[in-house]
């Protein structure tokens, strides 16, 4: 068993991410992310590996680009209103089948916001921030460990499905310090040979790109993309089930806000109320089938999330109306309270209790 470190939760990606054999780094620096990018300058040259410190995000996702359609394993990392400068380049990878590896630690918005921990870029995420049809793989890490164990698998289901990758993390995650240990890596190496740009001595020219000129070429590329997305969705769903045996409430959040719903979920089994939770690892694919299942044994959901209600969206599409769906959340960077949890939990029991299923949302 490998000796377990004290490690900032940034330390712990970069150093994930050498371990995952990541060969190249582009990145530039924004709060609250910029540990990994100063990390990776100490460590990747003394290895003969790559680090560049690009002129801006624009630069930064471009060079990804470049690097992901040799097969190379190599990685960004930004913040919010840096990972939107980076939408265009993420466009075009997703649409030309490029892999690569993308660190998000989330700062509050719009705009330029604070460097606070927010939860506010799930849209940007999942909803595909550039334009076109199209999906990221998106994993979100509640603690540091697993953030260690989803970038070694962010870099495999990259290659695996040549796809753009996201680890959606926070400030929070970012900044805070946990015991973590570092395994081999697990996953085996992807066979790039039959695609990727190596030169062209002694075969066939190869082409990557994502114009299509030819009649129905888009339509064929965006149907050959959402056939590898069902793919991804039948194999690489996640997700952490907790107390759901006889739970009649269940809360559904992500990432930080998970870990600390988690507290007042045992504050209230403690008192008698039957809650659980459930908490997508995968945000894309989304859980989905496995919250309407889940949805045929409750009586009420309660989402509980860092932002004005995003991941939500996914919930209620996923319930279907089953059952009531309703919301708690924090924006602006204000991380919610165990208290301020356990208070929902309590009204929602009350909700259910006098039949008032409505699933308002406030």
């Amino acid at each position: 068993m490998a000796d377990k470190i004290l490690m900032k939760g940034n330390h712990a990606i970069a150093e994930a991410a050498i371990r995952a054999g990541c060969q190249c780094y582009f990145g530039y620096p924004i709060t609250p992310q910029s540990e990994i990018g100063e990390y990776l300058s100490a460590k990747l040259p003394d290895m003969g590996r790559v680090f560049v410190p690009a002129e801006s995000e624009l630069a930064a996702i471009n060079m990804l680009l470049g690097a992901g359609t040799t097969g190379t394993k190599a990685m960004t990392s930004s913040s919010s209103c840096g990972v939107a400068l980076m939408q265009e380049g993420i466009s075009y990878m997703a649409a030309s089948q490029i892999p690569g590896v993308i660190i998000s630690v989330m700062r509050s918005g719009p705009g330029l916001g604070n460097i606070t921990p927010s939860q506010g870029d799930y849209f940007q995420t999942v909803r595909g921030g550039g334009n076109g049809d199209y999906n990221v793989i998106a994993l979100a890490p509640s603690t540091i460990q697993e953030a260690v164990d989803l970038t070694y698998k962010a870099f495999y289901l990259s290659q695996k499905y040549k796809s753009p990758t996201f680890i959606l993390a926070d400030g929070l995650l970012g900044q805070m310090m946990e015991p973590v240990e570092f395994k081999e890596y697990p996953y085996p190496n992807v066979d790039v040979t039959g695609w990727a740009l190596s030169g062209a001595k002694d075969r066939d020219p190869r082409w990557i790109g994502s114009i299509f000129m030819e009649e129905f070429g888009v339509e064929k590329n965006i149907n050959s993309l959402f056939d590898k997305y069902e793919l991804i969705s039948q194999n690489e769903v996640a997700y952490e089930a907790l107390y759901l045996d006889d739970a009649e409430l269940v809360i559904t959040a992500f990432g930080s806000a998970a870990r600390i719903a988690k507290s007042a979920i045992k504050q209230a089994r403690d008192n008698g109320l039957k809650v659980g939770l459930f908490r997508p690892i995968t945000l894309f694919p989304f859980p989905k089938k496995e919250l309407n299942d889940l949805a045929d044994n409750v009586k009420m959901f309660l989402d509980i999330e860092m932002n004005m209600g995003q991941m939500l969206e996914d919930v209620k599409l996923s319930v279907n109306g089953k059952r009531p769906v309703k919301f708690f959340g924090k924006a602006g960077g204000i991380i919610p309270s165990v208290s301020e949890i356990y208070d929902n939990i309590v009204e929602s029991f009350e909700d259910i209790k006098s039949n008032n299923l409505t699933g308002s949302v406030r």
